[in-house]
């Protein structure tokens, strides 16, 4: 088992090393190096297999050890596949942006014809029965505020009715809300008793 870890963790370092030219690689050879890279990979991952076989195969005092390594070189090597695969994601990304770049700078642009129209009816429908319904529901809201303030006035009037025992002056409170306390006075001068 020592012998196919160590090939198989020097194999990892390369392939480390590997990753580095990756990035300085020109267009050409960045696809050579990508594939022996995976090659590689792919050849570590057959050998892991191997490696899990052996380890389960030493004796009991090793075989925690013996797994723990190999477990490492698992998590390394998967570590190197997603670098890989994060590489090639920004390279098709790069290669793309590039290739916009270009079909914009090449593209001749031209005037309009004019025939064009914009398809609007929908959207002004849509438009207009927002706005109704938006005035709706501000009508709604006012009634209902309205609703509630005559509500109120007619609590306080019931109220000072039932306090003064006399509509008359329950009248003169109302009147008082609504006109002020000069008029009232002038009108119901037994309003100012309470």
């Amino acid at each position: 088992m020592d012998p196919l870890y160590q090939q198989t963790h020097k194999q990892v370092h390369e392939i480390q090393s590997r990753m580095g030219r990756l990035e300085t690689a020109d267009k050409q050879s960045v696809h050579l190096v990508e594939n022996e890279i995976q090659a590689s990979i792919d050849q570590i991952f057959s050998r892991l297999e191997r490696l899990e076989i052996l380890s389960s195969k030493e004796p009991p005092n090793k075989r925690q050890n013996a797994k723990l390594r190999v477990d490492q070189l698992k998590y390394d090597v998967q570590h190197l596949q997603t670098a890989l695969r994060n590489f090639q994601h920004r390279r098709h990304a790069r290669e793309q942006q590039e290739r916009q770049r270009e079909e914009l700078l090449s593209r001749t642009f031209t005037t309009n014809d004019s025939d064009t129209t914009i398809p609007m009816d929908d959207s002004l429908q849509f438009n207009s029965s927002l706005q109704k319904i938006h005035h709706g529901v501000d009508d709604l809201i006012l009634d209902g505020h309205n609703i509630l303030d005559g509500l109120r006035n007619q609590r306080l009037t019931l109220k000072v009715g039932s306090l003064l025992g006399d509509r008359e002056k329950a009248c003169c409170y109302s009147l008082i809300q609504q006109f002020g306390a000069c008029v009232c006075v002038l009108m119901c001068p037994q309003i100012v008793t309470f």
